[in-house]
Protein backbone atom coordinates (compact mmCIF):
# COMPACT_ATOMS: atom_id res chain seq x y z
CA UNK A 1 0.00 0.00 0.00
CA UNK A 2 1.15 3.66 -1.05
CA UNK A 3 -0.11 6.18 0.99
CA UNK A 4 -0.21 9.39 -0.41
CA UNK A 5 -0.07 12.36 1.90
CA UNK A 6 -1.79 15.41 -0.44
CA UNK A 7 -0.76 18.94 0.39
CA UNK A 8 3.15 18.22 1.24
CA UNK A 9 5.05 16.27 -0.62
CA UNK A 10 7.70 18.43 -1.96
CA UNK A 11 7.40 16.58 -5.65
CA UNK A 12 4.03 17.77 -5.89
CA UNK A 13 5.01 21.45 -4.36
CA UNK A 14 7.39 22.07 -6.91
CA UNK A 15 4.83 22.79 -9.48
CA UNK A 16 2.84 24.80 -7.01
CA UNK A 17 5.66 27.40 -6.35
CA UNK A 18 6.62 28.01 -9.65
CA UNK A 19 3.64 28.53 -10.22
CA UNK A 20 3.96 31.41 -7.50
CA UNK A 21 6.93 32.56 -8.90
CA UNK A 22 5.64 33.53 -12.07
CA UNK A 23 2.85 34.92 -10.31
CA UNK A 24 4.84 37.51 -8.05
CA UNK A 25 7.51 38.32 -10.71
CA UNK A 26 10.52 36.07 -9.44
CA UNK A 27 12.80 34.75 -12.49
CA UNK A 28 12.00 30.84 -12.22
CA UNK A 29 13.55 30.08 -15.61
CA UNK A 30 16.37 28.25 -14.78
CA UNK A 31 14.97 26.19 -11.85
CA UNK A 32 11.42 25.21 -14.18
CA UNK A 33 14.01 24.12 -16.88
CA UNK A 34 15.79 21.99 -14.19
CA UNK A 35 12.84 20.52 -13.35
CA UNK A 36 11.51 19.58 -16.73
CA UNK A 37 14.74 18.25 -17.79
CA UNK A 38 14.44 15.73 -14.56
CA UNK A 39 11.03 14.75 -16.27
CA UNK A 40 9.35 16.52 -12.91
CA UNK A 41 5.38 17.03 -13.44
CA UNK A 42 3.27 20.41 -13.16
CA UNK A 43 1.30 21.40 -10.60
CA UNK A 44 -1.60 18.69 -10.22
CA UNK A 45 -4.44 21.07 -10.97
CA UNK A 46 -7.28 20.38 -8.54
CA UNK A 47 -5.83 17.59 -6.33
CA UNK A 48 -3.30 17.90 -3.61
CA UNK A 49 -1.22 15.24 -5.41
CA UNK A 50 -0.15 13.85 -8.86
CA UNK A 51 -1.53 11.05 -10.57
CA UNK A 52 1.66 9.41 -10.36
CA UNK A 53 3.99 9.09 -7.71
CA UNK A 54 7.36 10.65 -7.85
CA UNK A 55 9.31 9.63 -5.02
CA UNK A 56 13.08 9.36 -7.33
CA UNK A 57 12.64 13.77 -7.75
CA UNK A 58 11.94 14.55 -3.99
CA UNK A 59 15.47 15.25 -3.35
CA UNK A 60 15.44 17.24 -6.17
CA UNK A 61 11.99 18.94 -5.41
CA UNK A 62 13.44 19.96 -2.09
CA UNK A 63 16.39 21.48 -3.28
CA UNK A 64 14.29 23.77 -6.04
CA UNK A 65 12.28 24.74 -3.10
CA UNK A 66 14.81 26.50 -1.49
CA UNK A 67 16.49 27.55 -4.43
CA UNK A 68 12.88 29.23 -5.49
CA UNK A 69 12.18 30.58 -2.01
CA UNK A 70 15.82 32.72 -2.12
CA UNK A 71 14.75 33.95 -5.25
CA UNK A 72 13.31 38.05 -4.60
CA UNK A 73 10.09 39.37 -6.36
CA UNK A 74 10.18 42.48 -7.86
CA UNK A 75 6.21 43.22 -6.04
CA UNK A 76 7.21 42.96 -2.22
CA UNK A 77 7.07 47.25 -2.05
CA UNK A 78 3.32 46.59 -3.01
CA UNK A 79 2.79 43.93 -1.25
CA UNK A 80 4.36 43.57 2.14
CA UNK A 81 3.81 41.00 4.63
CA UNK A 82 4.96 42.56 8.02
CA UNK A 83 2.00 44.36 9.56
CA UNK A 84 3.55 47.97 10.40
CA UNK A 85 4.34 47.93 6.00
CA UNK A 86 0.89 47.14 5.39
CA UNK A 87 -0.85 50.09 7.77
CA UNK A 88 1.59 52.81 6.18
CA UNK A 89 0.25 51.86 2.56
CA UNK A 90 -3.50 52.36 3.61
CA UNK A 91 -5.18 55.58 4.43
CA UNK A 92 -5.59 55.72 8.67
CA UNK A 93 -9.07 54.54 9.81
CA UNK A 94 -10.69 55.64 12.61
CA UNK A 95 -12.34 52.90 14.96
CA UNK A 96 -15.88 53.02 17.06
CA UNK A 97 -14.86 50.19 19.36
CA UNK A 98 -14.64 51.81 23.09
CA UNK A 99 -16.34 54.93 22.16
CA UNK A 100 -19.34 53.74 24.42
CA UNK A 101 -21.13 50.81 25.94
CA UNK A 102 -23.56 49.54 24.00
CA UNK A 103 -26.84 49.58 25.02
CA UNK A 104 -28.77 46.18 26.18
CA UNK A 105 -31.04 46.76 23.11
CA UNK A 106 -28.28 46.72 21.06
CA UNK A 107 -26.59 43.64 22.32
CA UNK A 108 -29.92 41.82 21.21
CA UNK A 109 -29.77 43.48 18.11
CA UNK A 110 -26.05 41.76 17.52
CA UNK A 111 -27.21 38.64 18.81
CA UNK A 112 -29.53 38.49 16.12
CA UNK A 113 -26.87 39.76 13.42
CA UNK A 114 -24.68 36.65 14.60
CA UNK A 115 -27.48 33.97 14.26
CA UNK A 116 -28.43 35.43 10.38
CA UNK A 117 -24.11 35.36 10.17
CA UNK A 118 -24.01 31.86 10.81
CA UNK A 119 -26.71 30.60 9.61
CA UNK A 120 -25.77 32.31 6.08
CA UNK A 121 -22.51 31.28 6.07
CA UNK A 122 -23.42 27.45 6.34
CA UNK A 123 -26.14 28.00 3.82
CA UNK A 124 -23.45 29.69 1.11
CA UNK A 125 -21.12 26.60 2.10
CA UNK A 126 -23.54 23.97 1.64
CA UNK A 127 -24.93 25.59 -1.88
CA UNK A 128 -21.96 25.71 -2.95
CA UNK A 129 -20.36 22.02 -1.96
CA UNK A 130 -21.36 19.45 -4.44
CA UNK A 131 -19.75 21.95 -7.53
CA UNK A 132 -16.44 22.33 -5.89
CA UNK A 133 -13.42 21.71 -8.31
CA UNK A 134 -15.79 21.68 -10.96
CA UNK A 135 -15.38 23.98 -13.62
CA UNK A 136 -17.46 27.33 -14.59
CA UNK A 137 -19.26 25.13 -17.70
CA UNK A 138 -19.46 22.18 -15.60
CA UNK A 139 -21.55 24.21 -12.55
CA UNK A 140 -23.71 25.77 -15.50
CA UNK A 141 -24.65 22.84 -17.15
CA UNK A 142 -25.63 20.92 -13.87
CA UNK A 143 -27.71 23.77 -13.20
CA UNK A 144 -29.67 24.07 -15.89
CA UNK A 145 -30.10 20.51 -16.58
CA UNK A 146 -32.60 21.08 -14.16
CA UNK A 147 -34.21 24.23 -14.41
CA UNK A 148 -32.15 25.92 -12.02
CA UNK A 149 -30.62 28.86 -13.68
CA UNK A 150 -29.72 31.43 -12.82
CA UNK A 151 -28.98 29.68 -9.63
CA UNK A 152 -32.08 30.09 -7.18
CA UNK A 153 -32.14 26.75 -5.25
CA UNK A 154 -29.72 23.71 -3.95
CA UNK A 155 -28.32 21.54 -6.56
CA UNK A 156 -30.34 18.33 -7.63
CA UNK A 157 -28.99 15.27 -9.05
CA UNK A 158 -32.46 14.13 -10.01
CA UNK A 159 -33.16 14.99 -13.37
CA UNK A 160 -29.71 15.65 -14.60
CA UNK A 161 -28.81 13.32 -17.59
CA UNK A 162 -27.07 10.25 -16.76
CA UNK A 163 -24.50 11.51 -19.98
CA UNK A 164 -24.06 14.46 -18.33
CA UNK A 165 -23.24 13.27 -14.71
CA UNK A 166 -20.79 10.92 -16.06
CA UNK A 167 -18.54 14.00 -17.91
CA UNK A 168 -19.34 16.20 -14.96
CA UNK A 169 -19.62 14.07 -11.61
CA UNK A 170 -20.48 15.92 -8.68
CA UNK A 171 -17.63 16.26 -5.89
CA UNK A 172 -17.05 13.08 -4.85
CA UNK A 173 -17.14 14.15 -0.88
CA UNK A 174 -19.88 16.44 -1.00
CA UNK A 175 -22.72 14.87 -3.14
CA UNK A 176 -24.33 12.18 -0.43
CA UNK A 177 -24.36 15.03 2.42
CA UNK A 178 -25.30 18.67 0.27
CA UNK A 179 -27.27 17.71 -3.16
CA UNK A 180 -31.02 18.80 -2.39
CA UNK A 181 -32.50 15.45 -1.86
CA UNK A 182 -29.88 14.52 1.21
CA UNK A 183 -29.13 17.61 3.16
CA UNK A 184 -29.81 16.90 6.57
CA UNK A 185 -28.28 19.64 8.99
CA UNK A 186 -24.76 21.10 7.98
CA UNK A 187 -22.07 18.35 7.44
CA UNK A 188 -18.51 19.28 8.50
CA UNK A 189 -16.58 21.83 6.29
CA UNK A 190 -13.23 23.46 6.22
CA UNK A 191 -15.22 26.80 6.21
CA UNK A 192 -17.22 25.83 9.41
CA UNK A 193 -14.26 23.91 11.15
CA UNK A 194 -12.16 27.71 11.44
CA UNK A 195 -14.92 29.58 12.77
CA UNK A 196 -15.20 27.13 15.38
CA UNK A 197 -11.36 27.43 16.41
CA UNK A 198 -11.43 30.97 16.24
CA UNK A 199 -14.59 31.20 18.45
CA UNK A 200 -12.21 29.13 20.50
CA UNK A 201 -9.51 31.05 20.29
CA UNK A 202 -10.94 33.96 21.74
CA UNK A 203 -13.07 31.96 24.63
CA UNK A 204 -9.47 30.74 25.63
CA UNK A 205 -6.82 33.61 24.97
CA UNK A 206 -9.26 37.25 24.28
CA UNK A 207 -8.45 39.67 21.54
CA UNK A 208 -5.06 39.76 22.30
CA UNK A 209 -4.19 36.43 21.29
CA UNK A 210 -0.72 35.63 19.15
CA UNK A 211 0.25 33.95 16.47
CA UNK A 212 1.01 31.16 18.88
CA UNK A 213 -1.87 30.84 20.30
CA UNK A 214 -3.19 30.26 17.06
CA UNK A 215 -0.58 27.58 16.94
CA UNK A 216 -0.81 25.87 19.61
CA UNK A 217 -4.68 25.72 19.58
CA UNK A 218 -4.73 24.31 15.95
CA UNK A 219 -2.44 21.40 17.40
CA UNK A 220 -4.52 20.63 20.46
CA UNK A 221 -7.91 21.05 18.71
CA UNK A 222 -7.65 21.02 15.12
CA UNK A 223 -6.92 17.26 13.35
CA UNK A 224 -4.31 17.20 11.03
CA UNK A 225 -6.27 15.24 8.19
CA UNK A 226 -8.93 18.00 8.64
CA UNK A 227 -6.16 20.38 7.29
CA UNK A 228 -5.58 21.37 3.75
CA UNK A 229 -3.01 23.63 1.02
CA UNK A 230 -1.40 26.03 3.11
CA UNK A 231 -2.86 25.06 6.68
CA UNK A 232 -1.73 21.47 6.19
CA UNK A 233 1.97 22.72 4.87
CA UNK A 234 1.66 25.04 8.53
CA UNK A 235 1.05 22.20 10.28
CA UNK A 236 3.67 19.76 8.96
CA UNK A 237 6.12 23.09 9.58
CA UNK A 238 4.61 23.01 13.25
CA UNK A 239 5.89 19.69 13.90
CA UNK A 240 8.98 19.91 12.18
CA UNK A 241 10.10 22.93 15.05
CA UNK A 242 9.24 25.61 12.59
CA UNK A 243 7.68 28.68 13.91
CA UNK A 244 5.79 31.42 13.46
CA UNK A 245 5.94 33.19 11.14
CA UNK A 246 7.97 30.99 9.17
CA UNK A 247 5.29 28.22 9.34
CA UNK A 248 3.99 30.51 6.43
CA UNK A 249 6.63 30.17 4.07
CA UNK A 250 8.80 27.34 4.42
CA UNK A 251 8.33 25.38 1.54
CA UNK A 252 4.57 26.64 1.24
CA UNK A 253 3.46 27.31 -2.36
CA UNK A 254 -0.31 27.91 -1.12
CA UNK A 255 0.62 31.23 1.12
CA UNK A 256 -1.63 33.49 -0.88
CA UNK A 257 -4.41 30.98 -1.61
CA UNK A 258 -7.90 31.64 -0.02
CA UNK A 259 -7.27 29.34 3.38
CA UNK A 260 -6.50 32.49 5.65
CA UNK A 261 -9.38 34.52 3.79
CA UNK A 262 -12.03 31.86 4.95
CA UNK A 263 -10.69 32.06 8.51
CA UNK A 264 -11.77 35.87 8.81
CA UNK A 265 -15.25 35.76 9.78
CA UNK A 266 -14.84 35.97 13.37
CA UNK A 267 -12.48 38.26 13.80
CA UNK A 268 -15.02 40.25 11.79
CA UNK A 269 -18.45 39.57 13.42
CA UNK A 270 -16.95 40.36 17.09
CA UNK A 271 -15.53 43.91 15.75
CA UNK A 272 -18.82 45.94 14.84
CA UNK A 273 -17.70 49.24 13.94
CA UNK A 274 -14.14 48.19 13.78
CA UNK A 275 -12.69 47.07 10.40
CA UNK A 276 -9.26 48.54 11.52
CA UNK A 277 -9.27 46.29 14.59
CA UNK A 278 -10.71 43.24 12.58
CA UNK A 279 -8.18 43.27 10.24
CA UNK A 280 -5.49 43.64 12.40
CA UNK A 281 -6.76 40.22 14.44
CA UNK A 282 -7.28 38.66 11.06
CA UNK A 283 -4.18 39.57 9.93
CA UNK A 284 -1.97 37.68 13.30
CA UNK A 285 -4.17 34.52 12.61
CA UNK A 286 -3.70 34.96 8.94
CA UNK A 287 0.45 35.12 9.21
CA UNK A 288 0.71 31.63 10.74
CA UNK A 289 0.03 30.50 6.91
CA UNK A 290 -0.23 32.93 4.65
CA UNK A 291 1.72 36.02 3.07
CA UNK A 292 0.79 38.91 0.97
CA UNK A 293 -2.31 38.49 -0.65
CA UNK A 294 -3.41 35.40 1.46
CA UNK A 295 -3.14 37.73 4.56
CA UNK A 296 -4.99 40.59 2.40
CA UNK A 297 -8.03 38.86 1.92
CA UNK A 298 -8.49 37.97 5.26
CA UNK A 299 -8.26 41.55 6.58
CA UNK A 300 -10.36 41.98 3.34
CA UNK A 301 -13.32 39.89 4.79
CA UNK A 302 -12.88 41.07 8.50
CA UNK A 303 -13.26 44.67 7.59
CA UNK A 304 -15.84 43.87 5.50
CA UNK A 305 -17.83 42.04 8.20
CA UNK A 306 -16.91 44.59 11.08
CA UNK A 307 -18.74 47.00 8.64
CA UNK A 308 -22.24 45.15 7.69
CA UNK A 309 -21.97 43.68 11.50
CA UNK A 310 -22.92 47.46 12.83
CA UNK A 311 -26.39 47.46 10.66
CA UNK A 312 -25.71 51.13 9.44
CA UNK A 313 -24.01 50.30 6.32
CA UNK A 314 -24.89 48.42 3.18
CA UNK A 315 -22.75 46.35 1.59
CA UNK A 316 -21.03 48.89 -1.21
CA UNK A 317 -20.05 50.88 2.15
CA UNK A 318 -18.99 47.50 3.61
CA UNK A 319 -16.67 46.40 0.71
CA UNK A 320 -15.25 49.73 0.50
CA UNK A 321 -13.99 49.55 4.14
CA UNK A 322 -12.62 46.13 3.10
CA UNK A 323 -10.69 47.74 0.58
CA UNK A 324 -9.14 50.55 2.84
CA UNK A 325 -7.23 48.32 5.07
CA UNK A 326 -5.29 46.46 2.14
CA UNK A 327 -2.35 48.17 -0.46
CA UNK A 328 -4.10 49.50 -2.75
CA UNK A 329 -1.59 48.63 -5.42
CA UNK A 330 -1.58 44.58 -4.09
CA UNK A 331 -3.30 42.06 -6.59
CA UNK A 332 -5.70 41.74 -4.47
CA UNK A 333 -7.24 44.88 -4.17
CA UNK A 334 -7.05 45.36 -7.90
CA UNK A 335 -8.86 42.31 -8.70
CA UNK A 336 -11.64 43.37 -6.08
CA UNK A 337 -11.99 46.68 -7.50
CA UNK A 338 -12.08 45.39 -10.96
CA UNK A 339 -15.14 42.92 -9.74
CA UNK A 340 -16.74 45.83 -8.14
CA UNK A 341 -16.79 47.94 -11.56
CA UNK A 342 -17.21 45.24 -13.63
CA UNK A 343 -20.74 44.11 -11.34
CA UNK A 344 -21.94 47.82 -11.44
CA UNK A 345 -21.35 48.31 -14.78
CA UNK A 346 -22.83 44.88 -16.40
CA UNK A 347 -26.78 43.95 -15.73
CA UNK A 348 -25.83 40.45 -16.45
CA UNK A 349 -23.98 38.45 -13.55
CA UNK A 350 -23.42 35.64 -16.45
CA UNK A 351 -21.21 37.91 -18.22
CA UNK A 352 -19.25 39.61 -15.05
CA UNK A 353 -18.28 36.15 -13.99
CA UNK A 354 -17.25 35.58 -17.66
CA UNK A 355 -15.10 38.37 -17.48
CA UNK A 356 -13.47 37.59 -14.36
CA UNK A 357 -12.46 34.14 -15.64
CA UNK A 358 -11.01 35.48 -18.54
CA UNK A 359 -8.98 37.73 -16.49
CA UNK A 360 -7.99 35.76 -13.80
CA UNK A 361 -7.98 32.09 -14.80
CA UNK A 362 -4.46 32.03 -15.14
CA UNK A 363 -4.89 31.88 -11.19
CA UNK A 364 -5.20 28.46 -9.34
CA UNK A 365 -9.02 27.71 -8.69
CA UNK A 366 -8.31 28.08 -5.14
CA UNK A 367 -5.78 31.65 -5.12
CA UNK A 368 -6.90 34.31 -2.80
CA UNK A 369 -6.78 36.74 -5.91
CA UNK A 370 -10.12 35.83 -8.33
CA UNK A 371 -11.68 34.63 -5.47
CA UNK A 372 -11.84 37.69 -3.51
CA UNK A 373 -12.26 39.95 -6.92
CA UNK A 374 -15.68 37.04 -7.59
CA UNK A 375 -16.62 37.39 -3.79
CA UNK A 376 -16.83 41.38 -4.39
CA UNK A 377 -18.76 41.03 -7.52
CA UNK A 378 -21.63 38.71 -5.87
CA UNK A 379 -22.07 40.91 -3.34
CA UNK A 380 -21.99 44.27 -5.37
CA UNK A 381 -24.27 42.67 -7.77
CA UNK A 382 -26.44 41.16 -5.26
CA UNK A 383 -26.96 44.71 -4.07
CA UNK A 384 -27.58 43.37 -0.14
CA UNK A 385 -30.18 40.58 -1.08
CA UNK A 386 -29.18 37.61 0.60
CA UNK A 387 -30.64 34.84 -1.65
CA UNK A 388 -29.04 36.42 -4.79
CA UNK A 389 -25.46 36.79 -2.57
CA UNK A 390 -24.52 32.96 -1.82
CA UNK A 391 -26.33 32.13 -5.34
CA UNK A 392 -24.49 34.37 -7.07
CA UNK A 393 -21.21 33.79 -5.16
CA UNK A 394 -21.58 29.52 -6.20
CA UNK A 395 -22.36 30.19 -9.85
CA UNK A 396 -19.32 31.94 -10.61
CA UNK A 397 -17.25 29.26 -9.74
CA UNK A 398 -13.18 28.74 -8.42
CA UNK A 399 -13.59 28.08 -5.11
CA UNK A 400 -17.30 27.77 -4.46
CA UNK A 401 -18.21 26.35 -0.88
CA UNK A 402 -15.60 29.14 0.39
CA UNK A 403 -17.10 32.08 -1.69
CA UNK A 404 -21.12 31.39 -0.99
CA UNK A 405 -19.32 30.73 2.77
CA UNK A 406 -18.43 34.35 3.21
CA UNK A 407 -20.82 35.68 0.72
CA UNK A 408 -23.85 33.99 3.06
CA UNK A 409 -22.28 35.50 6.28
CA UNK A 410 -21.87 39.26 4.55
CA UNK A 411 -25.62 39.12 3.15
CA UNK A 412 -26.74 37.59 6.51
CA UNK A 413 -25.27 40.19 8.81
CA UNK A 414 -26.93 42.73 6.64
CA UNK A 415 -30.42 40.67 6.73
CA UNK A 416 -30.30 41.76 10.52
CA UNK A 417 -32.37 38.32 11.69
CA UNK A 418 -32.51 34.92 10.88
CA UNK A 419 -36.47 35.03 10.45
CA UNK A 420 -35.34 37.26 7.55
CA UNK A 421 -33.33 34.27 5.26
CA UNK A 422 -35.57 32.28 3.17
CA UNK A 423 -36.97 29.37 4.87
CA UNK A 424 -35.52 27.58 2.10
CA UNK A 425 -31.94 27.87 3.00
CA UNK A 426 -31.99 27.72 6.93
CA UNK A 427 -34.76 24.75 7.27
CA UNK A 428 -32.48 22.07 6.14
CA UNK A 429 -29.64 23.01 8.02
CA UNK A 430 -31.83 21.93 11.22
CA UNK A 431 -29.88 24.07 13.79
CA UNK A 432 -27.18 21.47 13.93
CA UNK A 433 -23.45 21.47 12.63
CA UNK A 434 -21.26 18.61 12.58
CA UNK A 435 -17.84 19.11 13.05
CA UNK A 436 -14.54 17.45 14.34
CA UNK A 437 -13.30 20.75 16.31
CA UNK A 438 -14.07 19.19 20.40
CA UNK A 439 -17.46 19.97 21.73
CA UNK A 440 -19.27 21.89 19.35
CA UNK A 441 -20.30 18.73 17.14
CA UNK A 442 -24.11 19.34 17.05
CA UNK A 443 -23.91 22.53 18.32
CA UNK A 444 -26.82 25.04 17.21
CA UNK A 445 -26.13 28.29 15.32
CA UNK A 446 -28.30 29.85 17.94
CA UNK A 447 -26.02 28.52 20.47
CA UNK A 448 -22.95 29.82 18.37
CA UNK A 449 -24.56 33.33 17.95
CA UNK A 450 -25.06 33.22 21.80
CA UNK A 451 -21.21 32.25 22.43
CA UNK A 452 -19.87 35.08 19.61
CA UNK A 453 -22.06 37.59 20.58
CA UNK A 454 -20.45 37.21 24.34
CA UNK A 455 -17.13 37.90 22.60
CA UNK A 456 -18.35 40.82 20.60
CA UNK A 457 -19.45 42.61 23.88
CA UNK A 458 -16.04 41.29 25.92
CA UNK A 459 -14.63 44.53 26.89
Amino acid sequence: MNLRLTWVQPEDLLGHELRQAAEDGRDARAVAARWAAAGGPPAPETAGASAVPHLDLRPLAEELLDTLASLPTPLSDDEPTPFPRIRSLTAPRTTAAGARPARRWEHDVLRDRLHAAWLGRAAGCLLGKPVEKLPLTAVRALARATGNWPLSTWFTARGVPPDLLAAHPWNRRSAPISLAENIDGMPEDDDLNYPLLNLLLLRRHGRRFTTDDVARLWLDELPAGRTFTAERVAYRNLLDGIEPPLTAVHRNPFREWIGAQIRADVHGWTHPGDPAAAAEQAYRDATLTHTANGVYGAMFVAATLATAATGTADVHRSLAEGLAVIPPRSRLARAVRRGIGLARDIPDFDTVVDRLHSELGGYHWVHAVPNAALLAAALTHADGDFSRSICAAVSGGWDTDSNGATAGSVAGLLTGHPDRLPERWTAPLKNRLATSVPSFDGIGFDTLAELTHLEAVRP
